[in-house]
């Protein structure tokens, strides 16, 4: 079985945990003798991991002069090239109204490049909803280019090229919701993503989630059957600490991880309030705040109020190796999340060897037995659980022991076994 999958972002560009997961996906899929992958994402940069999988960058795909056939229309889209700058960008609420409603001869413009392909940054700036839109036109030029039996579209911003590769292909599309809106704004939700998110699961033969808390909100907010929704558990990839990560701390406090983006979801301000109450009765501990987000300066500026910033350090955003330093330098690691729809960071924490305590709002709670779990607004668990593991070692000792063996047993070849079992099912539903 052939799969075309669509995502945003590929190791080692990567921003959290969406590349993180689809990797790990796909790297237990390459285990899996009966099935191929083609993994597309916008952009490719030239160094990534391509031992298990083949990486197709939408940036090297030439468009022009293409025609592009979508199911519905009375005849083709021809998407042409223009070389210059004097037509701009089709508006993405345009490019939605086009391909809903039928049309007798529109034209599909976008802006290629003297090579013929579409430039692309790959990143999550203003003209996102542009890469958005331009990603979905190229994904229907790589559709028609190749061979496959499924169309796997990882989260919001590449169900637009999903549902365009599932148009010209006829091919049922299968989407992976990693978080919704709901879960990123706190409840206030932006009606353009949440018209993609809903375009998506109406169109998709079956929504992958990757937890029961996600699964919920997806038939519940978006009003989908029950019946067409299905978890499937992440994992965490495993790893070696080599000589480079396995530094000593070189000072005697303890240390307290946050480690995400400092965002609304994450919960970064309950984690700033738990450590002063903390550092009201036990003042050798460290507070690290590793991430970046649009709340780090808020966040500072709290820190500075309750006067705890010499207990108190920002790293800014960590990757690869630093991550995993960060962690063996670490004593308790916590996730606060207000939302948070899996969360693999609390995985890779227990891998580390140190004793985690996350939110009863995330979905890695769900399948979580040896980690403390309390509601991210109820600071006074927080700071208990935070005190208990540092100051009981008998404590800190059985979550990291019994917390190493549970993780151990969450592979990514199990989370590719139950995807390609789906397949099967969708692929078999669609023939009959």
């Amino acid at each position: 079985m052939r799969v075309l999958m669509f995502g945003w972002e590929f190791p080692p560009h990567i921003s959290g945990g969406l590349g993180t997961a689809s990797y790990g996906l796909t790297k237990g899929m390459s285990t899996l003798e009966d099935l191929e992958v083609i993994f597309v994402v916008p952009k490719a940069w030239g160094d990534e991991d391509q031992t298990r999988v083949k990486l197709i960058g939408a940036n090297k795909v030439p468009v022009a002069s293409r025609t592009i056939h979508y199911k519905g229309f009375r005849r083709p889209l021809e998407m042409i090239e223009i070389s210059s700058k004097i037509v701009p960008y089709t508006d993405p609420d345009e490019f939605w109204e086009r391909i809903n409603t039928e049309t007798t001869g529109y034209k599909m413009l976008v802006q290629t490049n003297e090579e013929g392909t579409v430039d692309f940054s790959g990143k999550y700036g203003s003209s996102l909803m542009d890469e958005i839109y331009k990603y979905s036109v190229v994904a229907s030029v790589i559709a028609e280019e190749n061979e496959f039996d499924i169309i796997h579209a990882h989260d919001w911003l590449a169900y637009p090229a999903g549902i365009s590769a599932m148009e010209v292909s006829g091919k049922p599309l299968v989407i992976h919701v990693h978080a919704t809106d709901f879960d990123r704004s706190g409840g206030n939700v932006n009606p353009d993503v949440y018209r993609i998110e809903k375009l998506g699961m109406d169109a998709a033969s079956k929504i992958i989630t990757v937890s029961n808390l996600t699964r919920d909100i997806v038939i519940n907010k978006y009003h989908i059957d029950p019946e067409k929704v299905e978890t499937v558990y992440n994992a965490v990839e495993p790893v070696k600490i080599s000589q480079d990560v396995a530094l000593k701390k070189g000072f005697d406090d303890k240390v307290v991880t946050f480690l995400g983006r400092i965002t609304l979801q994450k919960g970064p301000e309950y984690f700033i309030e738990a450590a002063h109450k903390v550092l009201k009765v036990m003042p050798n501990v460290r507070f690290v705040m590793a991430g970046s987000g649009d709340m780090m300066e808020k966040m500072m500026r709290r820190a500075a109020a309750l006067k705890i910033t010499d207990r108190f350090h920002f790293t800014g955003f960590l990757k690869g190796n630093d991550v995993f330093t960060m962690l063996n330098m670490s004593d308790v690691y916590i996730m606060p999340s207000v939302s948070e729809p899996f969360g693999i960071s609390p995985l890779e924490a227990m891998q580390s060897n140190v004793p985690v305590i996350i939110s009863k709002q995330s979905g890695v709670s769900e399948i979580l037995t040896h980690a403390v779990k309390t509601d991210f607004w109820d600071i006074d668990a927080m700071a208990d659980a935070i005190y208990g593991i540092l100051n009981y070692p008998a404590l800190s000792k059985m979550f990291i022991k019994n917390g190493k063996e549970e993780v151990v047993r969450l592979k990514w070849d199990n989370s590719a076994r139950h995807v390609r079992d789906i397949y099967y099912r969708v692929i078999w539903q669609n023939k009959n």
